[in-house]
Parts: structure tokens; C-alpha cells; sequence
């Protein structure tokens, strides 16, 4: 297992064409979505953004989310664009009588991602999960780094024409080299929120109240159950969200799958990967067949129990 420390790839900004944005409006917005995601948003202040899913009865995720607090009837939830209108209708068969409207924001809230130096400078005065709205009205949301470089996220503005252009491919790369899995369309109902790290990354808040899927992930986190996890690899091969992963020893069924995948700017590409832990114990894991690709394990930026 190795890790490289690259130097900053990149300066500038780039439209976050990804990812989308669903508004939650209304007196009860902060109610029901407590109701619905893993996370804490009563307790989560205006100011600061937490990360959060929203799973299926039997706990498998369906979406995750940034969640941005604006007040307690006004809230933003950044999601993969590809999945973020089926996400939308789902929350909103449970709706019912609750004074919430959930409606695709993407167009009212465009997104932008700065990176590096362009990072840095803008939100030199923010935390990590942290955010504040600038006289444009937009919204600036730091982002912890990722590979050693600054990130931060516009919501609500173009991008700047001073800015010099970054690709969105290296932006994306940043996100795998975050060690947090983001629910793509292929992800869908794959898994449980521990088994792609998410309480390790503070997406799941164990002493809240119900949500749908609770007592499964309650269940595996309790009874020392997790037996799979995500872990960073290298390819010298494309990879691709869904993916599945086999280890060399057991051709016949997969010993995981590609969570996030993303050209590496450094030649080959980067994922993060769902794999059995056994798996990790010997031999060498390999993309799409026992005989394919090989994947080269990388140390993930946060400890894992």
C-alpha cells in the first residue's frame, strides 16, 4: 500500500455539472428531513454543512447529500445530478401533510468549484464545512482538502472570468482523493452507509432519532457486523462507478465494487472502491474479472474503526 503527495494539479474553477441542488422550503423542512436523512439537521447550525444520506427500509443508500442550512424552513441539499430527480420524488412521497416543498434548485443554484489558490484565497476565513453568503447572494461552502489542495464550492454564481479554467475530471479526482463516497445512479441501493465510510466521515448521526433504514445501520454499526468498507486504489485502466472488483483467488463472484472513479491527473486513474476486508488480507484485487486490471491500494485521509 503507497501514497502519493502530489503538488496542487490545478487553479481556477469549474462548473460542478455533477452535481445538482434539491431546496427544501417551508415551516417543516428541518422536521421532515430529520426524519428522512442520517444525519442531524436540527441540531446542525445555519453556517455549517453536514454531510448526510437518505436510505432505503433495509438501510441501502439511496442518495447522499451536502446539506447547507439556511434557516429552519429554508435548506439546500447538493446531490449527483444523475440521480437527483428520482431522489426528489422519492422524499416527497413522504411529504404527506408536512409544510415542506422539495424542488429542483439546480438552475437557481448553479455550482461552482474552486480549487486550489482560487480556493484558499476566497475562503481564507471559513472552516472546513463551514459557509457564508457573499453580497452576489451566492454562497461560499469550504470544503476540507483533498491531495493537499484547497476546495471550495459556489452556490448560486457563474464563474468568475478572472478565474482560469480547471477540468471538471480533476475535480472529480479531488473527490476520490477526499475519501468521501457521493451515491451516483449506478450506486443505487448497493449500500449500507458504513459499508462506503460514511459515519467514519460524520454522515451518520447515531443518537437521532428514526429515519427509513435506521435500525439496519444502527444494527451493523452496534453488533460489529461491517465486514466491507471503501478504500482509495489506483489503476493503471479506466475505472467506472458500479464496476465490480474481484480478488484473484475467487474468480466467481465479486469481492466488491467502484464506488467513485476518476482520471488522475497524474496518469491512470483513481477510485474508491466498496471491498470485503478479508479481501484485503493477501493477493491482489482486480477490476471487471480475476484476470483484469489491477488495483494498487492507497491509505484512505481518515482512520477507520
Amino acid at each position: 500500500m503507497t501514497d502519493r503527495k502530489p503538488p496542487i494539479p490545478a487553479n481556477g474553477a469549474v462548473p460542478l455539472t455533477h452535481l445538482g441542488v434539491i431546496h427544501a422550503t417551508g415551516a417543516d423542512a428541518t422536521a421532515f428531513l430529520q426524519g428522512q436523512l442520517t444525519n442531524d439537521v436540527v441540531r446542525q447550525p445555519v453556517g455549517r454543512a453536514r454531510l448526510a444520506g437518505f436510505c432505503s427500509a433495509k438501510g441501502r443508500l439511496q442518495a447522499s447529500f451536502i446539506v447547507l442550512k439556511r434557516s429552519e424552513d429554508d435548506l439546500l441539499l447538493i446531490a449527483a445530478a444523475d440521480l437527483l430527480e428520482a431522489t426528489r420524488k422519492r422524499l416527497s412521497m413522504f411529504v404527506l401533510r408536512a409544510r415542506c416543498r422539495l424542488v429542483d434548485a439546480s438552475v437557481a443554484w448553479p455550482l461552482l468549484g474552486l480549487v486550489g489558490v482560487a480556493a484558499e484565497t476566497r475562503a481564507a476565513d471559513l472552516e472546513p464545512w463551514s459557509w457564508r453568503a457573499d453580497s452576489d447572494a451566492s454562497l461560499l461552502l469550504r470544503l476540507p482538502e483533498a491531495a493537499g489542495t484547497g476546495r471550495a464550492v459556489v452556490l448560486g454564481a457563474d464563474r468568475p472570468s478572472s478565474e482560469a479554467a480547471v477540468p471538471l475530471e480533476t475535480w472529480r479526482w479531488l473527490e476520490v482523493e477526499s475519501g468521501v463516497a457521493h451515491m451516483e445512479a449506478a450506486t443505487v441501493d448497493r449500500f449500507v452507509p458504513q459499508m462506503v465510510n460514511h459515519e467514519a466521515v460524520g454522515a451518520v448521526d447515531f443518537q437521532k432519532g428514526c429515519y427509513p433504514g435506521q435500525e439496519v445501520v444502527a444494527r451493523s454499526q452496534y453488533r460489529g457486523t461491517i465486514k466491507r468498507r471503501a478504500m482509495r486504489f489506483d489503476s493503471a485502466a479506466p475505472l467506472a462507478a458500479a464496476d465490480e472488483v474481484f480478488h484473484e483467488a475467487d474468480p466467481g463472484q465479486p469481492a466488491g465494487m467502484v464506488v467513485n472513479a476518476a482520471p488522475n491527473p497524474h496518469g491512470g486513474w483513481s477510485a474508491l472502491v466498496e471491498v470485503k476486508l478479508a479481501a484485503l488480507e493477501g493477493g491482489t484485487l482486480h477490476v471487471r474479472s480475476a484476470d483484469g486490471p489491477v488495483l494498487e491500494r492507497r491509505p484512505l485521509p481518515y482512520p477507520i474503526d
